[in-house]
């Protein structure tokens, strides 16, 4: 789960990917943030593609993608506007600092998942590091934390894209929450979380309590309600505030500690919880909301694909002519198969 200490151990790797960038090439984070696209394309060791949004990584948080090559490139989706292609460049280009800088490998190692997660929310942390200033979000985000409204004040007052606000806003939550930003037909066009599960690109919330209200009426909404993870679980019921942001809606989710109110006890958590497994198979410890198993109860292991059923004998070794065989090759009685017997 994407909890603080990910959050934190991301803004730091993203200082130290800044710090690294600046070491090979002075200057060049000043650059970046006037224009990455454009600093991009000078770099004689990188190549910049821009592709249709089709052919970008959808487990990717943006409408991008990095190949190691070599030679080494990254893909922008070009139907985005400049901003969003700039932040998107700027991902990506975390991505390439990480897999290149043996420093910055060494914290993926101390992750559970090979640090999968901390490299993702580490590059989306460095590009909104160089886009948006700290002094500028100290001056739109104080210290309660963000309600939709700033943070679309924030986007107006910066040259940044709506994405790189959402990050930054998603650093000042006060409790673990979500910042959402959804197109007008409810589908999720980037998530910053913190403190919860990240919630897929491209997902359907549209139809959930106050989204749905927000989308129907002025875009200014407020309330309790649950957003959809994979395969449509509901997570625990959160505080919401949701505010236009030109042709989109931002939303803030919080389980507790909402800006906009002067009181808000914690939700309740009422999702669905995931549990711990161990393989019968393989030994894979893992976790798993999938459905289970309708006669051993437990879901497949995402490793080996088996639940704890036992294994289906399909074929039987014929003593007399040492081949495998399927059951209907033996005689009733018989251990060897018709062509033996």
């Amino acid at each position: 789960m994407v909890n603080y200490v990910l959050a934190g151990a991301a803004r730091t790797q993203a200082a130290a990917m800044i710090q690294e960038l600046e070491t090979a090439r002075p200057g060049a984070a000043e650059r970046l943030a006037h224009g990455a696209l454009a600093e991009l394309r000078t770099w004689p060791e990188l190549t910049v593609l821009e592709v249709d949004e089709n052919l970008t990584e959808q487990g990717c948080s943006v409408a991008g993608a990095y190949d190691a090559g070599p030679p080494p490139h990254l893909s922008v989706a070009k139907s985005a506007s400049r901003a969003r292609r700039d932040f998107t460049a700027l991902h990506e280009l975390g991505h390439h600092l990480q897999k290149n800088i043996v420093a910055l490998m060494e914290p993926f190692g101390r992750e559970s998942d090979g640090g999968l997660l901390l490299e993702d929310a580490a590059c989306d942390a460095f590009a909104a590091e160089i886009l948006i200033p700290a002094p500028l979000v100290h001056r739109h985000l104080d210290t309660k934390g963000p309600t939709a409204s700033v943070i679309t004040q924030l986007w107006q007052a910066s040259n940044a894209s709506r994405m790189a606000v959402c990050v930054r806003a998603a650093q000042r939550l006060p409790a673990p929450g979500h910042i959402l930003l959804l197109d007008t037909t409810g589908h999720l066009a980037f998530a910053a979380s913190h403190g919860l599960p990240p919630l897929r690109r491209g997902s359907f919330q549209g139809d959930i309590a106050v989204i749905d209200r927000a989308l129907a009426g002025s875009g200014h909404a407020q309330g309790l309600t649950q957003v959809r993870y994979r395969d449509g679980i509901l997570g625990r019921e959160l505080h919401t505030d949701t505010a236009p942001m030109d042709g989109y809606l931002v939303a803030v989710f919080v389980t507790d500690s909402a800006p906009w109110r002067t009181f808000t006890p914690p939700t309740r958590d009422i999702g669905p919880q995931s549990r711990d497994y161990i393989c019968a198979n393989c030994d894979e410890e893992y976790r798993s909301f999938d459905p289970a198993c309708p006669s051993c109860r437990i879901p497949s292991c995402p490793e080996c694909g088996s639940c704890a059923c036992p294994p289906r004998v399909t074929e039987r070794l014929c003593p007399g002519c040492f081949i495998r065989h399927p059951p209907a090759m033996f005689p009733a009685g018989s251990d060897r198969c018709l062509n033996c017997d």
